[in-house]
């Protein structure tokens, strides 16, 4: 199994009590869905299906519960704490987007779950030294790489060379979620399976500088 499967697989353990947690939560609080509804905006029947598993939560929603709990994110999803238990992953705000840190290591490999807004949607392309591997989680995912522009859906990854100059937002018709793996000059991912055939998108590689 690669270190994608078995992160993927672990997130899929935890996002199944999810929703006993909300219920539990909810029941405590001694709080209706229909009040529940009426505070966060999320209709009464996608509260129900989230509490009974029939839906899988978004980080959208995750956010306005934790809100309206006032309860940390992590604690939501059963989140355990990696590393120094003082230091507590928590989402912020990056250029209009929720970004959620999954890395503490500041010198090391970065990885972030992102929600891009419909809001994002003017190209400001950037280059820095680096490379980026980005998979889509939900939604629809705009990349600018150089001259070319793609439309990512949920299970493409795109990786490229970040001194290409780029930018990804939103499509303009949804939100979407990725995960964002960024790695320094010299640094690679190391794949332990033998990869299958899938959709990838990569960028061209910048010119080399002239003597």
């Amino acid at each position: 199994m690669s270190l994608v499967d078995g992160t993927s697989a672990a997130i899929a353990a935890a996002l199944d009590q999810v929703g006993p947690r909300l219920k539990r939560l909810r029941t405590q609080r001694r709080i209706t869905l229909t009040g529940l509804a009426n505070t966060t905006g999320i209709s009464k029947s996608t509260l129900s299906r989230l509490e009974t598993g029939q839906r899988r939560p978004t980080l959208e929603l995750l956010l306005a519960l934790s809100d309206t709990y006032r309860v940390p994110l992590d604690d939501l999803v059963g989140a355990p704490e990696v590393g120094d238990p003082r230091v507590r992953l928590k989402p912020g705000r990056v250029k209009g987007r929720t970004v959620i840190p999954l890395t503490q290591q500041p010198n090391a490999m970065q990885a972030w779950k992102i929600v891009i807004p419909v809001s994002k949607v003017n190209p400001e392309p950037r280059a820095n030294d680096g490379y980026e591997w980005i998979y889509v989680l939900s939604g629809r995912m705009r990349l600018i790489l150089g001259d070319q522009d793609w439309v990512l859906v949920p299970g493409e990854v795109a990786d490229f060379d970040t001194r290409v100059p780029h930018w990804f937002g939103s499509t303009g018709n949804e939100p979407a979620e990725i995960l964002s793996i960024f790695l320094r000059p010299g640094e690679r991912l190391t794949v332990r399976t033998k990869p299958q055939p899938a959709k990838r998108h990569h960028a061209p590689q910048p010119p080399a500088p002239s003597a």
